[in-house]
């Protein structure tokens, strides 16, 4: 099965909403046109309503960092489903290393927030991934098999078309560590295996699973190239439009 390739930009905490448009701008010149290659931005929640207007007439579309589950109520701070759709928004980034580390995200509340995502027609971007120890421990594996299974938990194979996974290794996240093409594509079959024994085949092979650990211009054609690889959800290189439109351009070549 061909999986069309996606490219998500994760903006974290950078750029305010007038620097957010100028990048968006200068994405949209480059490859807001084309349709080879999925391509997502996912600024913060101050930029979101002015990156939708910027990439009104554009193939481009637009994530969001995080959300609540729940529809509305007394939730100071948060940010629900409901409010993204309202802005357009197509995809949401769930589980993010950084969530679970630094504000104490368990799987039993990304499983809540990946099957709110998809009631309100988001499109969760699941992300899982072990840290330095856990590797050198050789519990990799089983790491991301309990974060893959905790985060689906409660999703049905009818809705596997719309999830992503995203392997991010914590260990290469902003340091510059890369895992080989030979190590990410390892875990990534091993995430397809998972999802196999969750939903089947069938439904497994129409999940497109990201790799998320510092990929940039350089290396994405070698980590792009293989077989379990759909794509990359990008930090640091997504800061400037012509290092992220350059992976763009590498994935349309495999397309």
């Amino acid at each position: 099965m061909m999986r069309k390739y996606l490219i998500a930009g994760n903006w974290k905490m950078n750029k305010n909403a007038s620097e957010s448009v100028a990048l968006v701008k200068e994405l949209v010149q480059a490859a807001g046109k084309q349709s080879d290659v999925g391509v997502v931005v996912c600024p913060p929640f101050t930029s979101l309503a002015s990156v939708s207007e910027a990439l009104a007439d554009s193939t481009i579309e637009m994530g969001a960092q995080n959300m609540y589950f729940e529809k509305s109520g007394a939730f100071t701070g948060e940010i629900s489903p409901e409010m993204l759709r309202h802005l357009r928004t197509s995809y949401v980034i769930l589980g993010h290393s950084e969530r679970r580390a630094i504000f104490g995200e368990t799987d039993a509340l990304i499983s809540k927030k990946v099957v709110a995502a998809l009631a309100n027609s988001l499109k969760p971007i699941l992300c899982v991934g072990e840290t330095l120890a856990e590797r050198e421990g050789g519990k990799t594996l089983s790491v991301v098999e309990t974060q893959v299974k905790g985060g689906l938990q409660d999703v049905s194979a009818d809705d596997a078309d719309r999830v992503v996974v995203a392997y991010e290794p914590v260990w290469a996240i902003g340091t510059g560590k890369t895992a080989t093409p030979e190590m990410a594509q390892e875990v990534h079959a091993a995430i397809r295996g998972m999802l196999t024994a969750l939903w089947g085949a069938e439904a497994a092979q129409k999940v497109r699973i990201l790799y998320g650990g510092s990929m940039n211009a350089a290396n994405a054609d070698a980590l792009l190239a293989q077989t379990d690889i759909d794509g990359g959800l990008i930090g640091g290189a997504s800061l400037q439009s012509h290092s992220f439109v350059q992976i763009v351009e590498s994935a349309r070549k495999l397309s």
